[in-house]
């Protein structure tokens, strides 16, 4: 599943992808493409207990891969 969240402003960004991580199948995956680094995002993650991987993308923005474990 991706999820691009150019465009909207915080806290839109990590409300999208945190209530797209509550349907998502254990072992599946989510990108999602954001403006900018989700730091508060990154928090969540890491107490929910998921896996995730960044790149920078040319353009300035950022692809976040999440695996839920």
């Amino acid at each position: 599943m991706i999820l691009d969240n150019r465009g909207l402003e915080p806290p839109q960004p990590m409300m999208r992808t945190l209530a797209a991580l509550e349907t998502l199948p254990k072992g599946e995956t989510l990108t999602i493409i954001n403006d900018r680094r989700p730091m508060f995002l990154y928090e969540q993650l890491d107490e929910l207990g998921y896996l995730y991987e960044t790149k920078e993308s040319e353009d300035g923005s950022f692809e976040i891969t999440i695996t839920k474990g």
